[in-house]
């Protein structure tokens, strides 16, 4: 039987803290969520690899380090409400829910939201909400959101996202460029908005109003 305790243990030491994700309560996160529990049963024996996963609808799982990144980029506290793009297959969110009091995640595909769903009940999630919809346009009636998180990328940094971040707040997106998608994290402070580039990586396409195109 696959000892997948001991592969996460070696998937935070190996593909997080000596990769440079330095954030205590996120390698702790990492180190709690069962990813296995989020991929299918033909791909369960590479939960923890290095890599994507396909999990149907044309979607994936991003590796564990994109995911690790994301969530330190956010630089959660404990106490923010916290919106996500992109359910996907909810292992995101099992991650976020340790971080933030509340995640709200927006999925386009229903059949991933109704899976993600039953995942994260499964656990015992009880502080996300996953809600079927364009995440290009966020959710204006919970704004504002002290930290946004986009699982696809965008051509440019969405505006609508941007207006829904709380003073002080963090987006996170991966940005369309030539050779590769560039992960950025936007902060607002003091009334201006600065950028930082995580570094490379390859996501899906947003799709909807402020991504490539609708559905």
């Amino acid at each position: 039987m696959t000892d997948f305790a001991s592969l996460r243990a070696t998937m935070v030491e190996r593909q997080l803290r000596r990769r440079g994700i330095a954030d205590e309560r996120v390698l702790a996160a990492m180190a709690e969520v069962p990813r296995e529990d989020f991929v299918s049963e033909r791909y369960r024996s590479r939960a923890y690899s290095d890599s994507a996963l396909p999990i149907g609808e044309g979607q994936t799982i991003s590796q564990p380090w994109i995911v690790a990144a994301i969530c330190q980029a956010l630089e959660l506290g404990g106490g923010e409400c916290v919106l996500e793009v992109g359910t996907g297959s909810g292992y995101s969110a099992a991650v976020l829910c340790r971080l933030a009091a509340e995640v709200v995640s927006v999925e386009r595909h229903e059949p991933l939201a109704a899976a993600a769903r039953q995942a994260l009940d499964s656990l015992g999630v009880a502080n996300v909400e996953v809600i079927v919809g364009d995440g290009s346009r966020g959710v204006p009636e919970r704004a504002p959101f002290e930290a946004i998180a986009v699982h696809a990328t965008a051509p440019a940094p969405p505006a609508t996202l941007l207006g829904q971040l709380a003073a002080a707040g963090r987006l996170v997106v991966p940005i369309a460029a030539d050779a590769a998608d560039l992960l950025t994290v936007f902060r607002h402070r003091d009334g201006e908005l600065s950028s930082e580039t995580i570094g490379p990586c390859r996501f899906v396409p947003l799709v909807g109003e402020e991504g490539f195109g609708p559905a």
